[in-house]
């Protein structure tokens, strides 16, 4: 599966420059897409075997990345510190995914951006039930946690961010299955203006 989205992954972060701090980093699996611009990654991951791979990962890329210990919704990193974000296939395992894009906005310096890679409730009402249903029964037991019909994008635009841009993907695109699809890529920036935030 993750063959059909290293193309995803790559689009995700080309571009990014300057401090970058990556929630969920899980395997570390985004590490090796990392541009040269970024000048020091801080790669959160709260569970020790994927923290340990990723360890072992960043040690293969020239970016200096830092494994740390860490959950979403209590980020290891000072208010106004980091220029990019990411967040992939990552906002939907986490409890509190408003607490998660909180953190997200208080690491950020004002301009700084986000980078997520989501996959994100159907559009379809009928999907969109089937989505619920596995999500209120085994769904999250057998997948980490994982929530498949969350409105990732609004959640975002309710954290305080401004949408950039963002595309919508299907399984075809990315060969992630239903009901972990669609999915939506893109950017969003942490407004300048102190009044950027509800």
């Amino acid at each position: 599966m993750d063959r059909g989205i290293l193309d995803h992954r790559a689009r995700l972060l080309d571009g990014a420059a300057g401090r970058l701090i990556e929630v969920g980093a899980g395997t570390g699996s985004n590490f090796s897409h990392y541009p040269e611009q970024v000048t020091a990654a801080l790669a959160v991951e709260p569970e020790p075997h994927l923290r340990t791979l990723a360890a072992a990962a960043a040690g293969k890329t020239t970016v200096p990345v830092e494994v740390v210990d860490g959950v979403a919704d209590r980020l290891p990193a000072a208010d106004r510190s980091i220029d990019v974000a990411v967040a992939c296939l990552v906002l939907c395992t986490v409890p509190d995914p408003q607490a998660a894009l909180a953190e997200l906005f208080r690491v950020l310096r004002p301009g700084g951006q986000l980078r997520f890679f989501e996959h994100v409730q159907h559009p379809s009402p009928s999907r969109r039930r089937v989505q619920r249903l596995a999500d209120a029964t085994i769904w999250p037991l057998l997948n980490g946690g994982c929530h498949t019909a969350r409105d990732t994008l609004t959640a975002i635009q309710r954290a305080g961010f401004a949408i950039d841009d963002h595309d919508r993907y299907s399984s075809a695109d990315t060969r992630m299955p239903f009901p972990s699809a669609p999915q939506i890529l893109g950017t969003a920036t942490r407004p300048t203006n102190p009044e950027g935030r509800p």
